[in-house]
């Protein structure tokens, strides 16, 4: 995964180098071709109570127009304080714009890992299991490497047992499309609390020509699972390479839970080079916005029902 100019190749070699000379050891290279790392981050290094794994892929845009692409693994790590962190990174980022932001990121996770140790958090339960679990993540954004033996993760079964088969179609809400230099992008929202359901409303969307007839059709879902309080989540690129794990990521930065967002792209003839990125992810943010999935205290009252058949919103799809 080259470095999309030699001056942007450059900087990201200095910010390893840098990386490695610092952190020694504890800075792993995973994959150097594909420029996947990863850091083990401890509150203490003699005996560290409080550990976190943070691996990153630097896409080839990065630092100049697009954030790494992390995964943040540490049995501890759930609810708020996975909230709370992944804002902070957000943070950092937003506030850093066309710099280089790894070593930031690290410092400000172990000074987060310093605090909880000088709290009175009791010390973290190894038996925890983690707040994220991607399921098919996508190939180019999968850890397929597993590179910490230690960590815990659930597993989560996508089959679809017997209540799942009668569940109703859910609502499906479309956005405002977004045109440049001939290409039609439009956002696509239905609340879902199971992987039917996604199936569902994906065969429900397909049954409307123009969706069907679009050269992309991106999504992205989340599903919160209450009994085992971790994240059912899965991506589709539909050959827009590494559009699918952006808009997951995303949906991670916004803490949007139980929706599925679908991003349809008609192609006009010009390529778009990485404003095609940028406009996926403004119809996703700007459909989650306006159905108020953004605050995830909200969420809770987008679960649909079971009881009576909804039918999807008559909204006029425009092109």
């Amino acid at each position: 995964m080259a470095a999309s100019d030699p001056e942007t190749a450059e900087r990201q070699t200095e910010e390893i180098e840098a990386l490695s000379a610092i952190y020694g050891d504890e800075w792993c290279i995973i994959d150097e071709d594909e420029n996947i790392f990863c850091i083990k981050i401890s509150d203490c290094l003699e005996r560290p109570k409080w550990t976190l794994c943070l691996q990153v892929i630097l896409p080839p845009e990065y630092p100049t127009s697009a954030p790494p692409v992390y995964q943040l693994n540490a049995p501890w790590l759930r609810g708020q304080d996975y909230a709370n962190l992944v804002n902070s990174l957000e943070e950092i980022y937003v506030q850093n714009l066309g710099e280089s932001i790894l070593y930031l990121w690290v410092e400000k996770i172990r000074e987060i890992l310093i605090e909880k140790s000088l709290s009175s958090d009791p010390e973290p339960d190894s038996k925890t299991i983690t707040e994220e679990v991607d399921v098919e993540y996508g190939e180019e954004l999968q850890f397929a490497y597993q590179p910490l033996q230690e960590r815990t993760t659930a597993t989560v079964n996508f089959d679809v047992t017997e209540s799942q088969e009668g569940e109703e179609l859910p609502p499906i809400y479309h956005g405002n499309p977004i045109t440049d230099r001939r290409s039609t992008f439009q956002a696509h929202l239905a609340p879902v609390v199971s992987p039917k359901q996604v199936k569902n409303v994906l065969a429900e969307l397909y049954e409307n020509k123009k969706i069907a007839s679009a050269t992309h059709n991106i999504y992205a879902y989340r599903i919160y699972c209450e009994d085992k309080q971790t994240f059912l989540q899965d991506c589709e690129d539909d050959g827009e390479t590494a559009a699918g794990g952006r808009l997951l990521h995303l949906m991670q930065i916004l803490n949007v839970r139980n929706v599925l967002v679908v991003v349809s792209r008609w192609y006009g003839g010009i390529l778009l080079g990485p404003d095609r990125f940028k406009h996926i992810n403004n119809c996703a943010r700007n459909i989650l916005v306006e159905q108020n999935y953004t605050h995830s205290s909200e969420n809770l009252s987008k679960l649909p029902g079971k009881n009576k058949r909804i039918k999807k919103d008559k909204k006029r799809i425009e092109h």
